[in-house]
């Protein structure tokens, strides 16, 4: 290939192919987020249920380098350049944000937790905490979840997308999010974790759920994908819900009493 047409090609690779968004002669957003889903598919394990996930943090901390690498690559993104960003690439770098800053910070005190809350204390709690910088300042984890993506994006699926490195937590996916499949990406989150009997199901005539759709009820109730009330979404996720055509009749029927499962914030980490 002659020289200059070679320095062309390169160029080009470097500014926009293989999923680059790139920003004049600033940083430039991998947009397939491939250093990020690598770290996942070597360090985040479905379990054999297939709707559980354990997180590798041993693994994750020989890797450290090279999350911190990319958790810089996304803290070098200005707001003006999210902005110019589609909204479902802004929905996939917010929560793949969320998720790679949370495993870094377990990773502050791991192995010595048992839980994400052993990071908090009396006056304030780990999600509180501005320990990164996203989008030009100093931000903590809740601001992601409650000041951006609850608010802007109005995407209830998006509790079974951000993890919480907790046991209770929807689980953590062995991929990274982006614009391309979150839809499929989110349906499936809420699939399985709807399915995860640990966390919701029919038990003694009544239906048992996630303390999150306690905490975020408001969220399911807006009207998305026509669901307007809790009821609606236990319906249209009945046959996770159960293996029993009776018992998915009366979810879809909307006549099952709701109890609420305590959560259980124990670390979401492999064991050895």
């Amino acid at each position: 290939m002659h020289r200059r047409t070679l320095i062309k090609y390169i160029a080009a690779l470097s500014t926009g192919i293989s999923g680059k968004t790139t920003f004049g002669q600033q940083n430039s957003l991998d947009t397939r987020y491939t250093a990020w889903d690598a770290l996942l598919k070597n360090h985040v394990r479905w379990l054999p249920d297939g709707v559980q996930s354990r997180v590798d943090y041993t693994g994750f901390a020989a890797d450290r380098a090279a999350l911190q690498q990319v958790l810089v690559q996304w803290s070098a993104v200005t707001p003006a350049q999210f902005q110019a960003l589609p909204k479902p690439e802004q929905m996939a770098f917010l929560i793949n944000a969320y998720n790679g800053f949370t495993v870094e910070l377990i990773l502050t005190k791991y192995p010595n937790l048992t839980s994400i809350k052993d990071l908090g204390s009396f006056i304030q709690s780990p999600w509180k905490k501005k320990f990164f910088k996203l989008l030009g300042e100093d931000r903590h984890l809740d601001w992601i979840e409650h000041e951006q993506l609850r608010p802007v994006f109005a995407e209830p699926r998006v509790h079974a997308a951000v993890n919480c490195a907790s046991i209770g937590c929807p689980a953590l996916r062995d991929e990274a999010f982006t614009a391309s499949k979150l839809d499929a990406q989110l349906e499936d989150g809420m699939k399985r974790f709807m399915a995860d009997r640990t966390h919701n199901r029919v038990a003694n005539g009544q239906l048992e759920v996630s303390s999150i759709f306690k905490w975020f009820k408001e969220d399911f109730e807006k009207g998305h994908l026509g669901l307007n009330k809790l009821e609606d979404v236990f319906a249209r996720y009945a046959t996770q819900l159960s293996d029993s055509p009776a018992e998915q009749a009366k979810l879809k029927a909307r006549s099952l009493r709701v109890t609420h499962l305590d959560y259980d914030w124990a670390l979401n980490g492999v064991r050895r």
